[in-house]
């Protein structure tokens, strides 16, 4: 062995074990069957060397930096390989120059991989486009963020995306396996005896994360002293020490953070408070802002419960002013009473499409003028104009109602509230069926 040799050998050694054991060819590439199994399409393109330009998306330890480096190990280009959060325009510069050398002078081609692409702004972005588009580079961009709205569209439209998904429980298994035995890259020069349900534990609590799982059994093994027989015993009180928490996988600028609050409110909506209540607690434990969370529920409770039960708007309105006047986290509790009410109660959207229907009215159709006697009556000369004249005092009659004109002429009897036949609105129903003049206990229409 050189002392190059000898060198690297050290330096791999203190790396994390997650480094050290990621894959180096596709055989040992753990999940993702359903981008890289066998007769898949990148699979394909791997072992036939005839790569395009990617994009890889998805959540963090899926394995996106390991299939650039299996890339890498498979092609004949040359590979480079950049960082987007510390990374400029000239960066990019100097590896076009080089590219466009190599192509030229060897016929060789350059394969550029960029990880967290999404932090590269719109300008940096640009700059690649035109070398990207005439070949000069073959372009592989990893990001945990949607590129849909993070990668400029253009370099979007000329790559292939691909989506990794969160490591199943029996992928993790495998990898944590794997790196128990192999004495080389992994811990197999230790003699550890892990528990099943320190394992299943560890697996648990990665939250799909393959770094996550490896680098929380690394620390339990090199922390974990040995027996009488040089044994590492890890048990299930070491695999919660050495993880700690289970991993919440949440961005609040991307992904994770949508499609959180849209599986709340649709858990509110649907009448599940057992979801809610757990989409809630997700947000609060991720560090969302409680006071967009009161918000969405304040919104809810006009928008789906409505006038069903007007007084989940109360409620929520109550649980937003917990959050500013005593906040976190006993504001919790408020914010959990209201996500429970909201989600049991009577639901209408009528509020909804009144309003809707209202706006279209007044936008699409002729605009009406105020009838006569519902005009301002309070100054100088408007009863000589007839201002007021034949309005009625609804409360010098029975039940306080008597039938007059309030819409304008243009729009005389149309119906713009529909009240549902749910909670508090089936009261509604028989009220304004009874103002109209028709049978207050008829419930058809």
């Amino acid at each position: 062995m050189d002392l190059f040799q000898y060198s690297w050998d050290q330096e791999r050694r203190n790396e994390p074990l997650a480094a050290r054991m990621r894959p180096r060819n596709l055989d040992e590439v753990v999940g993702q069957t359903h981008i890289i199994g066998r007769g898949k399409l990148l699979r394909r393109m791997i072992e036939a060397d005839q790569l395009s330009s990617i994009i890889l998306y998805g959540p963090p330890g899926t394995g996106k930096t390991t299939l650039a480096h299996v890339i890498a190990n498979h092609t004949s280009a040359f590979f480079e390989r950049i960082n987007a959060v510390t990374a400029g325009v000239n960066d990019i510069r100097r590896i076009v120059e080089g590219a466009k050398e190599r192509i030229n002078l060897y016929g060789q081609r350059t394969v550029l991989f960029i990880d967290e692409i999404h932090r590269f702004n719109r300008a940096q972005q640009d700059a690649l486009l035109p070398y990207v588009e005439d070949g000069t580079i073959i372009l592989i961009g990893a990001t945990t963020e949607n590129p849909s709205f993070e990668v400029n569209a253009a370099l979007l439209s000329r790559s292939r995306l691909f989506m990794l998904e969160p490591l199943t429980e029996t992928d993790l298994s495998q990898v944590l396996e794997r790196a128990l035995a192999d004495p080389e890259r992994g811990l197999g020069a230790y003699q550890v005896r892990l528990d099943d349900d320190a394992k299943s534990h560890l697996i648990r609590c990665a939250g799909g994360d393959s770094r996550n799982a490896l680098n929380a059994l690394e620390l339990a093994v090199v922390t974990t002293p040995p027996d009488e027989a040089g044994i590492r015993h890890i048990t299930l009180e070491v695999a919660e020490e050495s993880i700690q928490r289970k991993v919440i996988r949440y961005d609040k600028s991307g992904d994770q953070h949508y499609d959180t609050i849209s599986a709340f409110i649709k858990s509110m909506r649907g009448s599940d408070p057992d979801a809610a209540l757990y989409y809630l607690a997700k947000m609060l434990q991720a560090g969302e802002d409680p006071r967009f969370i009161a918000r969405r529920i304040f919104i809810h409770a006009a928008e789906d419960v409505g006038m069903a039960d007007p007084r989940a708007l109360l409620i929520a309105s109550a649980a937003a002013h917990a959050v500013e006047f005593i906040g976190l986290p006993e504001a919790q509790i408020p914010l959990a009473q209201a996500v429970i009410y909201i989600a049991t109660a009577p639901k209408s959207n009528s509020s909804v499409r009144g309003i809707n229907e209202a706006n279209a009215t007044v936008k699409q159709e002729q605009n009406g003028e105020v009838p006569p006697h519902l005009r301002d009556a309070h100054f100088a000369g408007a009863k000589a104009q007839g201002r007021g004249k034949g309005y009625r005092y609804p409360h010098d009659y029975p039940r306080g109602y008597v039938e007059q004109q309030y819409l304008p002429d243009e729009h005389r009897g149309k119906t713009l509230y529909h009240p549902s036949p749910h909670g508090y609105e089936r009261k509604l129903q028989t009220f304004l069926r009874w103002m109209k003049g028709e049978d207050p206990n008829n419930t058809s229409g």
